[in-house]
Formats: structure tokens, C-alpha cells, sequence
């Protein structure tokens, strides 16, 4: 198996909590031991645990029999839905409960899946099992993503999200009533300490950055557009928890079906039923802006907000009444 480090998010992290991702079967110590005893491998070099990722290193990995179950990538029509095509990319409206690409443990049902029935090519910078992937949105959050269809495609597009300037919304239901209107969120984020599968705001973190506007109160929730100026991994859901907001439906980040403790009744009820009906965290990527590979022209990608996410603001609203 072969990985290559080509997001940003990922530079500087050390080597063993990178590959405790992309090797979910196996605890941290195991993969640990892989890489004591070199069966893991970085550029061919043999590396310390705590190695620290840079820019398209290449990591392979010899240690496992499943690894065979992923050397192809198997074609499964998932009824993406795309919202524009060109000769050299393809843009879709990634809907929620999908995982963007294969890992050990699950290589069926993700985009890649579906990318690879729908285009017989699609850029192979980051190997066959993701085509044509450039950028990622978490399981549960739904929304545009943009795919390169060729190489140099790839290529122009990745420097964009290197140099941010690819310009993006999202749409978030939040609790709480925000203080401000509108406001910047500074705030640096590393890997947390107690669970790797989570991310929390650390002082030696990564420089993160997220402006807000409220778009609309409610009762006890408001609905925020927010605009990510750096692309960490969970950073609005942190961001926006980290300020007392979390993202409703967001179990991870605080806002699970236990934010509702300490409301009357009525409303505690209604609030369990519509997180539990919605299932996911409220949050949807709106829109992407860019510089076209081809044309060099800037170009904006919006992807409607799913029928869930609307009736959700409706029963919301209700609660208003």
C-alpha cells in the first residue's frame, strides 16, 4: 500500500497519528511497531514514529494482508450529484453520511467509488484508490467539492488550496445566540492529546482561521454562514464550539442530544427528536469560489442546501412561534 501527503492539513503531523488514520484496524502502538520495525517506510527510508510529514512524501506500507482487498478500486454508481463538468474538472454536491475516499475498512460507498463508474479519468496524483481528489469534507457534512479530471488540473488547483485562495462558505446551524453579528475566529488547532480522533484548540497548533455572519435567530439557535480561510480538519465544528456555539447535531464537538439539558420539557423533546431525526451534524458547504484551471477566469460552484437540512430550519423556526 502507498500514501502520499499532498494536503496541507497534514504537514508537520507526525508520522504514526497520520497513519493510525489510514490504517483504522490497528491501535497506535501496532502501527508504532510497524515503523519500528520497518515495514513501514517514508521516500524508501526507514523513520522514527514521531517523523514529521512533509509535502509529498511518499509512505509505504508492507504489513498487511488486507492491504490486497484495496490495491483496485472497485466502480460502484452512487447517483453523485454533479453540478458542473468540463474537460478538466468536475464539480459535485457530496451528500452527507459519504466518506470522500477509501481507507483499511471500509472501500466501497465513498465519492472515489462513485467518481470511478462515472469518468473513465480523473487526475491520479494521489493514487488510484483517489482519483481525481484534491480537497475533503468530513463524513457528515454535505456540500461542494471540486475534482480534478486531469493532472495538471490537479496541480493548479492544489496550489490554490496551498495559497488560499479558493474562497469558501458553509452553512451551519449552531446553538446558542452568537454575541456578534459577524466576527473572525483566531484560533490555532492541533490533534487532541486524549483522542486522535479528534481536534482541539492548542496554543502550538496550526494558525486557524474562520469568519462568521449570523444569517438568522432562533430561539435557542441561530444559523451562521462561515467562511474558512484555513482548511484544518474539523475547524468551524471546533471553532464554532469553542465559542460556546457547537454545531447542532454535532455529538463530537458538544452538540449532540445532551446540549439540550436544562431546557423545559417541551423543548428538550423537540430538540431530541429532530437531532436524532436528522442524525448528523448541521452543517453543509455552500459554495466554492476558484480560479479555473483552463480559462485562468474565477468561477463560484453553489450547492443547494440538501431538503433535510431545510426542514430542519423549518422545525427550528416552529419552535420561534
Amino acid at each position: 500500500m502507498i500514501l502520499q501527503v499532498n494536503e496541507i492539513e497534514e504537514i508537520g503531523r507526525r508520522l504514526d497519528h497520520y497513519l493510525v488514520d489510514q490504517l483504522t484496524k490497528y491501535s497506535r502502538s501496532r502501527v508504532q511497531s510497524f515503523i519500528r520495525s520497518g515495514q513501514i517506510l517514508v521516500n524508501g527510508n526507514k523513520c522514527k514514529t514521531g517523523y514529521s510529514l512533509e509535502m509529498n512524501d511518499i509512505i509505504q506500507v508492507y504489513v498487511l494482508k488486507e492491504e490486497s482487498n484495496f490495491k483496485k478500486l472497485i466502480p460502484e454508481n452512487l447517483n453523485l450529484s454533479i453540478i458542473h463538468e468540463d474537460e478538466s474538472i468536475v464539480v459535485i454536491n457530496k451528500s452527507s453520511g459519504i466518506i470522500v475516499h477509501p481507507g483499511i475498512g471500509f472501500n466501497s460507498g465513498t465519492v472515489a467509488n462513485g467518481l470511478a463508474y462515472h469518468f473513465q479519468k480523473l487526475s491520479n496524483i494521489n493514487g488510484d484508490l483517489r482519483p481525481g481528489i484534491v480537497h475533503r469534507l468530513d463524513k457528515d457534512t454535505s456540500g461542494v467539492m471540486v475534482i480534478a479530471k486531469t493532472n495538471s488540473a490537479h496541480v493548479f488547483l492544489a496550489d490554490q488550496f496551498k495559497e488560499r485562495k479558493v474562497k469558501k462558505k458553509y452553512s451551519g446551524i449552531t446553538w446558542g445566540i452568537w454575541e456578534n453579528e459577524n466576527g473572525e475566529i483566531n484560533e490555532p488547532l492541533s490533534r487532541d492529546k486524549k483522542d486522535p480522533t479528534k481536534y482541539s484548540i492548542n496554543a502550538n497548533g496550526k494558525n486557524s482561521i474562520t469568519k462568521y455572519e449570523v444569517k438568522k435567530i432562533f430561539r435557542h439557535s441561530s444559523l451562521v454562514s462561515f467562511f474558512p480561510l484555513t482548511g484544518r480538519t474539523h475547524q468551524i465544528r471546533i471553532h464554532s464550539s469553542h465559542h460556546g456555539h457547537p454545531i447542532f447535531g454535532d455529538e463530537k464537538y458538544g452538540g449532540g442530544i445532551s446540549r439540550s439539558k436544562g431546557f423545559l420539557p417541551e423543548f428538550k423533546s423537540h430538540y431530541k427528536k429532530m437531532i436524532q431525526k436528522f442524525n448528523r451534524h448541521a452543517l453543509h458547504a455552500e459554495r466554492l469560489e476558484l480560479i479555473h484551471p483552463i480559462s485562468k477566469q474565477i468561477v463560484k460552484f453553489d450547492a443547494p442546501l440538501p431538503q433535510e437540512y431545510l426542514d430542519l430550519v423549518k422545525s427550528i423556526n416552529l419552535l420561534n412561534e
